[in-house]
């Protein structure tokens, strides 16, 4: 490990930065270095503007990796390395705004319907019940799970902080046929080593897994469950400021999201055309 990467950690580390980033912003940071071949210390305003257009031009990277990309690289330039003057002129893009995918709750169920495997069933149906990030699930404990509250304690989440969501009497019964069979005693879902949670990456390929078993067309992530969550419970007519405490949201814009995709408020809502008068010579066809 170069001085530079270390000194880099080592400030984020005093900054309280989640674990995941600081791996992604060394890996951008890295990424940008082997672009030029030389050390970022080497490289100026000029080379930072050619590759953040070197992204969008030629690598058609995603708004979330060129985001990465210009965090990373302000904090190195910025905190690490002290030149404020290094991205001076260059401007954060405006990010793309597009709708989740949802699933409607017969889909959830044939989703669900569809898979065998026994801890692969158990940790989908937590992330569903209880609109977990994909993070947050794999990093349950056994002793987060209170039946006696009949709450999760989600351990410092996404902003450094703790929170508790709802535990469902029927994940509860699930969570205890698995338990019966796997015994875990750490991690509530143990990697193959007990003593290190399962990698975000088994997970994630489980519900493709599932996804294809169920045939469904839509594009099903764990983070489609965590949408569908939320919006399922804002059509049964739970409070979004509720939805934003069980999400862990800072702020209620970005619950507000759901209010476009919900289904039952679109239904309930009427048009404006549905409340004029006919005109004169309207023709109605039954």
């Amino acid at each position: 490990m170069t001085p530079l990467r270390q000194r880099m950690i080592e400030d984020m580390r005093l900054r309280n930065f989640a674990p995941r980033t600081v791996q992604v912003y060394v890996e951008r940071v890295a990424t940008f270095a082997k672009h030029y071949g030389k050390s970022p210390e080497r490289l100026g305003p000029a080379e930072i503007r050619a590759y953040l257009l070197f992204l969008v031009r030629e690598k058609r990277a995603s708004w979330s990796y060129y985001n990465q990309a210009l965090c990373a690289l302000r904090f190195l330039y910025r905190v690490t390395l002290g030149k404020n003057w290094a991205l001076e002129g260059i401007p954060c893009p405006k990010g793309e705004k597009k709708l989740p995918v949802v699933l409607s709750p017969d889909e959830v169920v044939q989703f669900f319907e569809a898979i065998s495997h026994l801890k692969h069933r158990a940790i989908l149906m937590t992330a569903y019940a209880a609109g977990l990030r994909v993070s947050e699930v794999v990093a349950l404990r056994v002793d987060d799970i209170d039946s006696r509250r009949m709450v999760i304690r989600v351990r410092q989440a996404k902003g450094r902080k703790d929170r508790y969501v709802m535990l469902s009497s029927r994940l509860l019964e699930i969570l205890r046929g698995y338990w019966k069979a796997a015994r875990p005693t750490g991690y509530l879902f143990p990697g193959n080593d007990p003593d290190k949670p399962l990698t975000t990456r088994a997970v994630h390929q489980a519900c493709q897994d599932a996804r294809q078993a169920a045939g469904l067309g839509k594009h099903v992530t764990v983070h489609t469950l965590r949408h569908s969550f939320a919006t399922h419970l804002l059509e049964a007519g739970t409070s979004i400021r509720v939805i934003q405490v069980l999400l862990g949201h800072r702020n209620l814009k970005t619950t507000a999201i759901y209010t476009h995709v919900s289904a039952a408020t679109l239904e309930a809502t009427q048009s404006p055309l549905d409340r004029l008068g006919r005109p004169a010579g309207e023709r109605v066809r039954p």
